[in-house]
């Protein structure tokens, strides 16, 4: 939440957010205080079963909705979703054993109307999963909602090696946002530029740079980023699995085969002359 206010530019904003974890919610106020955003508003509450952030019993909006929720989430409370009294899995209702679509569900329905915009970190199996995630996710391709996937490295949190991205929708492409004529979904594979180490990989600047960077052209980058029409997300069957976009394939270097048999006569011939030296220096060692 910090980090998103960062990037407004001045003060004119107010912070809100959700946590059903106690000690998380905890130290999450915590550092409003120490931070001085006294006046943020962080509820203890479980978001997809009793969210608290409401106004007249209506769901709270948002001009920016950002999240990491756990990733497939069991048990998530798929079967009341289906008289949600807020209608937000009206698209579907994703299966109980997966609440990946549940969370981006409610953040889309708690992004403003033709302005809100979404960011949520994922694994990747909520880009090509099929059956309800599949049905789901194919409405909001066709509601024109979903504008990026950015393919991240693996290994960048301390509770999970796999790799993740980030799905940001904005819903200023919808009927009657400024952005209703962009009807196409940008692809960023960044998932080979990190910094390694033993434990934990990480983001350098250069590289959040150039995925902002990239981002914000929105042009076509050979082996990192596509701009797929939605005509080509369809023939997919709407699967998002980044490689069906981004063609990151590095051609191997063709082998001289003669050049090669060379290379080996050599080693064949300084090999045999290592072996009568060897030899000679074991009879030596004999006298």
């Amino acid at each position: 939440m910090i980090q998103a206010a960062k990037q407004v530019g001045d003060r004119n904003f107010a912070l809100f957010g959700q946590e059903s974890n106690g000690s998380t919610w905890a130290l999450c106020r915590m550092n409003m205080f120490l931070h001085s955003f006294d006046s943020a508003r962080v509820e203890w509450c479980d978001t997809l079963n009793s969210p608290l952030l409401l106004e007249n019993d209506r769901l709270m909006r948002f001009n920016c909705v950002v999240a990491n929720p756990p990733f497939s989430l069991d048990k998530w409370g798929a079967e009341s979703a289906g008289s949600d009294q807020y209608n937000r899995f009206w698209r579907g209702v994703p299966p109980k054993s997966k609440g990946d679509w549940a969370f981006i569900s409610h953040m889309v329905e708690t992004a403003l109307e033709k302005q809100g915009r979404v960011a949520v970190v994922v694994p990747h199996g909520v880009l090509f999963r099929g059956a309800a995630e599949g049905r789901i996710r194919q409405k909001l391709i066709e509601e024109n909602l979903l504008d990026a996937v950015i393919g991240l490295p693996g290994n960048l949190f301390p509770t999970t090696n796999i790799p993740v991205a980030i799905l940001v929708f904005d819903r200023a492409r919808e009927k009657g946002g400024l952005r209703e004529t962009c009807n196409n979904v940008f692809f960023v594979d960044a998932s080979r530029d990190f910094v390694s180490s033993k434990n934990q990989n990480t983001l350098s600047e250069a590289h959040l740079a150039r995925i902002m960077a990239t981002y914000t052209a929105r042009a076509k980058e050979e082996k990192y980023a596509h701009v797929a029409a939605f005509d080509e997300i369809k023939e997919n069957d709407f699967n998002l699995n980044i490689p069906r976009y981004v063609d990151t394939f590095e051609e191997e270097a063709e082998i001289d085969i003669d050049a090669v048999q060379l290379e080996i006569d050599a080693l064949e011939k300084e090999l045999a002359e290592m072996r009568v030296m060897m030899a000679e220096k074991l009879l030596e060692i004999q006298r």
